[in-house]
């Protein structure tokens, strides 16, 4: 306790506090604007936490990744048009009741409900993690090599498409991780004589290359799609307690449904949101009002998607795997100020630590300020055209290539992989699946290595484990559970197509 109210101060200083406010804001206001996500604004800021301390760095970003997520569910609400991929499912009752004459009803459900996930899922942050690191410190290379593996079935598996196709992504992902210097025997690999090559693929390159510019080249195909908005006030957004009263199982039942999926590595929003509706709604007494602007599908889509935020970052601090995309960039950002997380760092940097639990429970108050202060002149934010921001996105994406390295050679690459990750969107990839592939790339080479010296060269060893064996299991069940529902639903598909002709 006395770590966290000190790492609070911090937080709360003078110094750190327009980090604090400044990145909420940015991000509500980047998830707000449809064809700009969280994600992406963080990936353009992260070249400049390379000249800011790591507190500012990482209250930043932490800060950033919390608007972000509920920034979304304005222009879901207002427009039909989800600002993040996060706020899809609060499409389903946001905007039917906004056309109904109640926006700002709708709107005040939303954060209420993201305000009440977000503080949910902060408390499992805090009771989990150092549990889970204690625990990562004794885990042996085959479980951690699992525990990988693991993450990247279930990526693909619950992802959107194919899984065959999400597995392939997740491979490609940890290939272009290898390029550069063995990490064992220090041997120059897959370089093809570039001497570029020799330190591997920028990671700045690779991700601002594959997520920002690739989905500015994506947008650029709607940028001209217009939409029609409604008007709403703050005092219109009022919830009695008697309303929230109501909806008091439901948002513990979501917050909580939310938290466990943004622990699971690799989720993201996306899935706890689409879950804590499901469940809402085959739960629910009256099903049939889901879709015509009920407040529970509100309630739970955004419980169950600002809930994932404090469960994506358990996994990162605990063990050193991101539990969202997002979450790759505050890997990043950790590496950048030459921390490493995982098990060791409660132990050797654990005020660190304690800013991120800071960041992560007062953003989300002053997220819940400015989203109910400040609607009216989000409102009038998120009607600018999209394709203003395009030439600056463009010029940061850029400069935080090139200051990477200071070298030409890492915007050529973040050319390439932006062409790449506009491919792989487009043919029903896993950009997701890739970006994490690639970060978990040398975690996973170095547990195989290390695995395979302690067992004599026996692959056979990771099955002998209880941790490592389990997760194969499940990952094994995951990949063939998976692959029949495909089988299903593309056979329904099929007779449905036949039925029609």
């Amino acid at each position: 306790m006395e770590g966290f109210l000190s790492a609070s101060l911090a937080v709360v200083s003078p110094g750190t506090l327009p980090f604090l406010v400044g990145g909420t804001a940015l991000g509500v206001l980047l998830g707000a604007i449809p064809g700009v996500t969280g994600a992406m604004g963080i990936a353009l800021l992260l070249p400049l936490t390379f000249y800011m301390t790591v507190n500012n760095a990482l209250t930043l970003m932490v800060s950033m990744y919390v608007g972000a997520i509920a920034g979304g569910l304005v222009t879901a609400i207002l427009l039909r048009i989800p600002g993040e991929p996060s706020s899809i499912v609060t499409t389903f009752d946001g905007n039917p009741m906004a056309r109904k004459g109640q926006p700002g009803k709708a709107l005040g459900y939303a954060v209420g409900a993201s305000l009440f996930g977000g503080l949910v899922s902060w408390a499992a942050l805090v009771a989990l993690t150092y549990p889970l690191s204690e625990i990562a410190v004794r885990l042996r290379p085959f479980d951690l090599l699992a525990l990988v593996m693991m993450a990247l079935v279930l990526i693909a598996a619950l992802g959107q498409g194919s899984i065959i196709k999400g597995l392939i992504s997740g491979l490609l992902g940890i290939l272009v991780s290898m390029p550069g210097t063995d990490p064992s025997a220090g041997n120059l690999r897959l370089t093809f004589g570039i001497h570029d090559l020799d330190a591997g693929f920028s990671t700045l390159a690779v991700l601002i290359g594959a997520y920002a510019v690739a989905q500015v080249m994506s947008d650029l195909i709607e940028v001209e799609r217009k939409v029609e908005t409604v008007e709403t006030t703050m005092g219109s957004m009022w919830i009695s307690m008697r309303e929230w009263k109501a909806q008091w199982w439901n948002l513990i039942r979501s917050s909580v449904i939310g938290t466990w999926v943004g622990i699971m590595p690799g989720i993201g929003a996306t899935v706890g949101s689409l879950v804590s509706y499901t469940v809402a709604k085959t739960s629910s007494k009256t099903p049939e009002k889901f879709g015509t602007g009920h407040p529970d599908g509100i309630v739970a889509s955004e419980c169950g998607n600002n809930a994932t935020v404090g469960g994506a970052l358990v996994p990162l601090i605990a063990m050193g795997i991101p539990g969202s995309v997002t979450d790759v960039f505050l890997l990043a950002a950790l590496v950048i100020h030459g921390l490493q997380p995982g098990p060791l760092l409660f132990n050797q940097h654990p005020e660190i630590v304690y800013v991120i639990f800071a960041a992560c429970l007062i953003s989300h108050f002053v997220l819940f300020v400015i989203m109910t202060a400040g609607i009216r002149y989000l409102i009038k934010l998120m009607t600018v055209p999209v394709w203003y921001l395009f030439p600056i996105i463009l010029l940061f994406c850029l400069i935080g290539a090139f200051a990477d390295n200071n070298r030409v050679f890492d915007v050529l690459i973040m050319l390439c992989f932006a062409v790449v990750g506009f491919c792989m969107e487009k043919t029903g990839f896993s950009l997701g699946a890739f970006v994490i592939g690639f970060v978990l790339g040398p975690i996973t080479e170095k547990s195989l290595r290390a695995g395979l010296t302690l067992s004599d060269g026996s692959y056979l060893d990771i099955f002998m484990h209880p941790i490592s064996g389990t997760c194969m299991v499940l990952s094994a069940a995951m990949f063939v559970w998976s692959l029949r529902s495909q089988h299903r639903i593309n056979k329904l598909a099929a007779q449905g197509g036949e039925a029609a002709a």
